[in-house]
This record gives structure tokens, C-alpha cells and sequence, in this order.
């Protein structure tokens, strides 16, 4: 063989690969077969529904690694990778609507998923209806249409952080033939298992508290038996995938969730219960408050709650909310959150609420990090009194 040859077949084969503790990343969009026969019984096997790979774009040893992980977290029977949090509610809901169809969708969303459905979705002849987020079962069935093939929920609500009858919603739903798909960032499969409840396919914007650090974008949809066949389909169809390493660091950001999310949430908790004392707090949007309207469903429903939460502010100025986050030492302002950093950020409400619209002052959202929670208090004491300061 040439020089140029060797140099395209030479060094590609491992003698004896190590077990290592974390699988080797595997970057390849061709699989190659020992022959035609080996060709053809993997792709009848991949067919079947096998985890096998025939190609990159699916079930090389990463992607599947995740899949396992992310549906043991969710309680699902299968998942499919995609690459944000933004694509799994579009894949989710894709998988299950046609055009005519009738999407009944929670007021309180994540506000591209809103953007999503009036634009998009309505291109291709699929209506929204947005419902209130406080609606329990009986009124959603209310709305519910012939045509309706899809309910959403996102509890608690983005921003606003409302606490949905799950429970109650997925009967109502199943009564009438609907898929119900739930937006499970905030409490993951660990804190609120809610396809135990009947939720048929969930989001998970892994971007957030799975991958936990920051440096990762990636989502994943994980669906009942039920659902499965659709998902799987529309996810082959639209082509969705991720990049080997990227998923590589997400499932080293899942081995510690649990413990994450644990003292993310007790941190987060103990400083709400600070914020609500405070003169310049009217309000803290935090489920696991013994005050919140929304209290009694979270502790039926969850088994612990995580680090994001809202502020309402006392009236204000513009310009007190400027001195209030500029020049923090501990909290970032930054979109997104789950990471092990704290963060602040006005809560823009700039997508619209068509059912319940916030007609509350001033709104903050803080995610709770890694930090020391005292470190965390003292940082906003110092932030609040530049807060009074520019009164």
C-alpha cells in the first residue's frame, strides 16, 4: 500500500478497547459491515426497533447511553435525542398532530413553545387554543375539541411558576383520544414523575438540570408505549440528532443530578423564605411555599423542588431594578438556568398571556446555584440596598 492509502485505513481499529468508567466517544456518520449478510440482519434488526446502529445519526453508544438514562429518569419506555430544548417541543408535538388538527396549550408556557405553535403550527393549519394554567381537569375538557390531539403542560409555569392538576388534566385528556405532552424541566422525572400521572410524551430541555454546567445545548423527548411509534417516526423523519460530544458531556452532567438538584433545591428554598420577609419583596412565585396558591398540588405531586423561582418587586422604577442586578458578585444575568451557577434576570413577559396575563409588578427570576446560600443572601442584601438607593 501507498503512503496515502495507509494513511486512510492505518490506525482505525483498537486491540482490546479498555472498560472504562465513562464510554469512549464515538464520532462517525458511516458504520461499516463485515459483509452483505451483516448489512442486511442489522438493518432488519434496526427495523425492528433495536438499538443497534446502521447509520450515525442514531443509536451509536452515546446517544443510546442517554436515551437509557433520560427514560429511567422519566419513567418512559423509549426517548430520542435532539439538540435543544426548543426542537423536543417541536418534535413532540409534530409527532402527534396533522394538519386540521386542534393543540390545547397551557397559558403559562415556555414562550418560544408559544411562538412555536402561533407561528409555525399555524402555517401548516394546526390551531392553539391557550387555556389558564390554574384550569384543573373538568374546565380543559371543557375546551377540548373533536379535532383535539394534543394537551400541554408546564408545571409550574414558566415565570409565573403556577402548579397544574396533572393528573387531572391526563383523564381529561385520555377521555377524549388526546396525547398529553408535558414540559418537565423545572422538577425532572426525580422531583415530579409525571408520566406516572398519564402524561404520554415528555420534553426535557437537557440543556438545563441534566446537563447541569453550562457548556452543553441538547433536549429529549421520552414517550409512553402509546406514543412511541409516532415519536419515533417523526424523529427519523425530521432527521433530528445530536453530536457525539455533546452528548458525552450530558450524560456525565446526569451521574449527578440527584445530588445537584438536591441542594440546588434546599438552597433555593432557604432563600425564598429570606426574599419573603424582605421590605422590598410583595411576593415570592415559589410552589414549595407554604403561602403559594399553588402549594397543596405541588406537595401532592412533587417530591422536592429545584432552584428556579420568581420575585415580585415592591412598585418600582426601571432604574431601582437596574441597580438591583447590575454588579452583583454571585449572580449572573444570563438566559437559560440549571447550571451550578446562580443567575438573575427580569422575567419579560414580551410573549404574551392571552388567558392570564401577569398584573403583578415588577417580576425577577433567580436560579439558585451551587453557592453558598449565605454567600448567596449577602449578595442580594448588598443588591437590595442599591435597589433603595436609586428610589
Amino acid at each position: 500500500m501507498k503512503k496515502a492509502t495507509k494513511l486512510v485505513h492505518g490506525g482505525r481499529h483498537a486491540v482490546h478497547p479498555p472498560k472504562t468508567v465513562n464510554l469512549p466517544i464515538a464520532r462517525a456518520s458511516t458504520v461499516l459491515f463485515d459483509s452483505l449478510s451483516e448489512l442486511a440482519e442489522t438493518q432488519k434488526l434496526f427495523d425492528a426497533g433495536e438499538r443497534i446502529a446502521t447509520y450515525g445519526i442514531v443509536n451509536m453508544p452515546q446517544r443510546n447511553a442517554f436515551e437509557e438514562l433520560v427514560c429511567e429518569l422519566e419513567g418512559g419506555h423509549r426517548a430520542v435525542t435532539v439538540p435543544s430544548g426548543l426542537a423536543a417541543v417541536a418534535v413532540a408535538i409534530l409527532a402527534v398532530v396533522k394538519a386540521g388538527d386542534h393543540v390545547l396549550m397551557v397559558d403559562s408556557v415556555y414562550g418560544p413553545s408559544r411562538t412555536f405553535c402561533d407561528r409555525t403550527l399555524a402555517r401548516f393549519g394546526v390551531e392553539t387554543t391557550y387555556y389558564d394554567p390554574l384550569a384543573g381537569g373538568e374546565a380543559v375538557g371543557a375546551l377540548m375539541r373533536p379535532n383535539t390531539t394534543v394537551v400541554y403542560v408546564e408545571s409550574p409555569g414558566s415565570l409565573t411558576f403556577e402548579v397544574q392538576d396533572v393528573p387531572a388534566i391526563c383523564r381529561a385528556a385520555h377521555a377524549k383520544g388526546a396525547f398529553v405532552i408535558a414540559d418537565n424541566a423545572w422538577g425532572t422525572g426525580l422531583y415530579c414523575p409525571v408520566m406516572d400521572y398519564g402524561v404520554d410524551l415528555v420534553v426535557q430541555p437537557a440543556t438545563k438540570y441534566l446537563g447541569g454546567h453550562s457548556d452543553v445545548i441538547l433536549g429529549a423527548v421520552v414517550a409512553n408505549e402509546r406514543a412511541w411509534p409516532r415519536l419515533h417516526e417523526a424523529a427519523r423523519d425530521l432527521g433530528q440528532t445530536a453530536s457525539p460530544d455533546d452528548i458525552y458531556l450530558m450524560v456525565r452532567g446526569m451521574r449527578t443530578l440527584a445530588i445537584r438538584l438536591e441542594r440546588q433545591g434546599a438552597a433555593a428554598l432557604e432563600i425564598a423564605r429570606w426574599l419573603a420577609k424582605r421590605p422590598e419583596v410583595k411576593r415570592v412565585l415559589h410552589p414549595a411555599l407554604e403561602s403559594d396558591p399553588g402549594h397543596a398540588l405541588w406537595k401532592r405531586d412533587f417530591k422536592g423542588s429545584s432552584g428556579l423561582f420568581g420575585v415580585e418587586l415592591q412598585p418600582c422604577s426601571k432604574e431601582q431594578v437596574a441597580a438591583l442586578m447590575d454588579h452583583c458578585e454571585h449572580f449572573g444575568i444570563g438566559y437559560s438556568w440549571g447550571g451550578f451557577e446562580s443567575l438573575i434576570i427580569p422575567a419579560n413577559l414580551r410573549h404574551g398571556r392571552k388567558v392570564r396575563p401577569w398584573d403583578g409588578g415588577p417580576l425577577i427570576r433567580l436560579h439558585i446555584g451551587l453557592e453558598d446560600p449565605a454567600d448567596l443572601m449577602a449578595d442580594l442584601d448588598v443588591a437590595f440596598a442599591r435597589f433603595r438607593a436609586a428610589a
